[in-house]
C-alpha cells in the first residue's frame, strides 16, 4: 500500500505540474502569437502607428487595392468606404475616407481594427495617418469622414497584384472608462 500512496503523490505532482504549465502558456499564447505575426507577417496584421511617406514611387507597377468595411456584432452604424477599388503605385501615397454614420439612439465609441489580405503582404501596407489609430466617438445621428493615409512599400513582391484592406469596427463604448467617455465626447482631450 506504501507503494500505491508513493505512486499516488507522483501522479498527482505531475498532473498539478501540468495544469500549471498549460495555464502559463495560454496565458502567453496572446503575447506569443502577436510576436509570431510581426515576425512572420501572417494574419494580416498592419502597423499599428504611423509610417514615414515614401519618398520613391515605382511608376512600372500598378497594384490594386480593394477596400472592405464591415461592423462587429449588431450595432446600428453605417460603415464604408467612399471607394472600392483604386489601382496605385508602390510608393505612392494616396488618402481616401471610410464614411460612418452612428444610427443609434445612443452616443457611442468604436475602434477599428485593420487587417490585409494576402496576409504576407500586411508588412508592406503603410498607414501614415489612419483612423484606426484613436477611438472613434460619434453622437446619436452623427456622420463622419474617417481619413486614411497610405502607401503600398515599392518592395512588395511581383506576386502581389492585389491586396485587400478591411477594417471591421467594434463598439467599445462599455469598456471606456466614464471620465475618459465625457472627455472624448466633450473634446477636452484628443482620443487615445
Amino acid at each position: 500500500m506504501n507503494k500505491g500512496n508513493k505512486d499516488n503523490k507522483k501522479l498527482i505532482k505531475k498532473l498539478v505540474f501540468t495544469v500549471v504549465f498549460m495555464f502559463g502558456f495560454g496565458f502567453a499564447l496572446v503575447p506569443l502569437y502577436d510576436v509570431f505575426c510581426d515576425i512572420t507577417g501572417l494574419n494580416g496584421k498592419t502597423n499599428s502607428e504611423a509610417a514615414a511617406a515614401s519618398d520613391a514611387v515605382d511608376t512600372s507597377r500598378l497594384i490594386t487595392v480593394e477596400f472592405i468595411a464591415r461592423t462587429q456584432g449588431n450595432f446600428p452604424w453605417t460603415f464604408q468606404p467612399e471607394i472600392k477599388r483604386m489601382k496605385v503605385h508602390p510608393g505612392e501615397m494616396h488618402e481616401l475616407n471610410y464614411l460612418v454614420e452612428n444610427l443609434s439612439a445612443d452616443d457611442m465609441v468604436v475602434q477599428a481594427i485593420p487587417s490585409v489580405a494576402p496576409g504576407m503582404a500586411a508588412s508592406y501596407f503603410h498607414k501614415i495617418e489612419c483612423f484606426c489609430f484613436n477611438h472613434q466617438p460619434l453622437v446619436q445621428g452623427q456622420k463622419a469622414d474617417l481619413g486614411l493615409q497610405f502607401y503600398i512599400d515599392r518592395d512588395i513582391p511581383e506576386e502581389y497584384t492585389t491586396v485587400t484592406l478591411s477594417y471591421t469596427l467594434f463598439d467599445i463604448s462599455d469598456k471606456i472608462k466614464e471620465d475618459e467617455f465625457d472627455q472624448l465626447f466633450s473634446g477636452e482631450t484628443s482620443a487615445p
